[in-house]
């Protein structure tokens, strides 16, 4: 499956950005799909996930102000962003993990990633 994420870029803190993954080849209504980010001089990390049975996923940071949402019709995996902080500042990528049965946050499971959009938080 190929995957798209779009939606990144720039706000101030305290502002909201909603960023979509778009799959196109394969449905991926039974994927376990997540959303992952990259900040300079970091190592990627998991942000928020959504398992092919609809359960959903975050990390501590940001549970409270994210939330995954998915849309099985449109083939697509948004994630809202509310209450940015700069510390929310990284390359968002979303990917789409297809052979878990069990959502993972481990992220060598999944298999297929998007390009990855910029979000910047400015303080």
């Amino acid at each position: 499956v190929q995957l798209q994420a779009f939606g990144g870029g720039l706000v101030q803190a305290g502002g909201s950005l909603r960023l979509s993954c778009a799959a196109s080849g394969r449905t991926f209504s039974s994927y376990n799909i997540g959303w992952f980010r990259q900040a300079p001089g970091k190592e990627r990390e998991f942000v928020s996930g959504i398992g092919w049975t609809g359960g959903t996923f975050y990390t501590d940071s940001v549970k409270g102000r994210f939330t995954i949402s998915k849309d099985n019709a449109k083939n697509t995996v948004d994630l809202q962003m509310n209450s940015l902080k700069s510390e929310d500042t990284a390359v968002y990528y979303c990917a789409a993990d297809e052979s878990s049965y069990y959502f993972t946050r481990d992220m060598r499971k999944y298999a297929s990633w998007g390009q990855g959009t910029q979000v910047t938080v400015s303080s």
